[in-house]
């Protein structure tokens, strides 16, 4: 955190190629590593065509998909441990947009990857269908998330 005065310069990603979509495109760059961008657009591209496939439509539908699966996953508060008073204590609070898209992002890629299917476009595509239907590891991973704020909502008084 700087000293002298707050940085307020959010980095523009861009938008994919394909669906000119900003998400998407953010997407491709949490999955990419070690600078593998063009790997990390097949795999992204890979899943979006097997939701198609699976859910009948045009890219325009698949978007919409991978879009509302997004949202399911999205977390609205977290808990954050803050010492006080000699005691560290989990404490509720709520998560900003941008955290919370990237959090979402990390989850869904850690669960797809913990599948055992045959390559990752497979796995995340079909994470991003059991998150579309509210259920999935990804969700389940903010469902935790949001039991573990609400078990510690006695210390929500600390939150400054």
């Amino acid at each position: 955190m700087p000293r002298r005065k707050s940085v307020n310069f959010i980095r523009d990603v861009g938008v994919d190629p394909r669906y000119g979509s900003e998400t998407v495109q953010k997407l491709i760059n949490v999955i990419m590593w070690r600078g593998k961008k063009n790997a990390a657009r097949k795999i992204v591209y890979e899943s979006l065509d097997v939701i198609s496939k699976k859910v009948g439509g045009d890219k325009n539908k698949s978007l919409e998909f991978f879009l509302k699966a997004l949202d399911q996953i999205i977390p609205t508060i977290e808990v954050r441990a803050r010492r006080v008073g000699g005691g560290v204590y989990q404490i509720p609070m709520e998560v900003r947009s941008n955290r919370g898209r990237a959090l979402a992002m990390r989850w869904l890629i850690s669960a797809a990857s913990s599948r055992s299917d045959k390559t990752m476009g497979i796995r995340l595509a079909n994470e991003l269908i059991e998150a579309h239907d509210g259920r999935g590891a990804a969700v389940k991973k903010r469902l935790d998330v949001y039991k573990m704020a609400e078990s510690n909502r006695a210390f929500a008084h600390y939150a400054w």
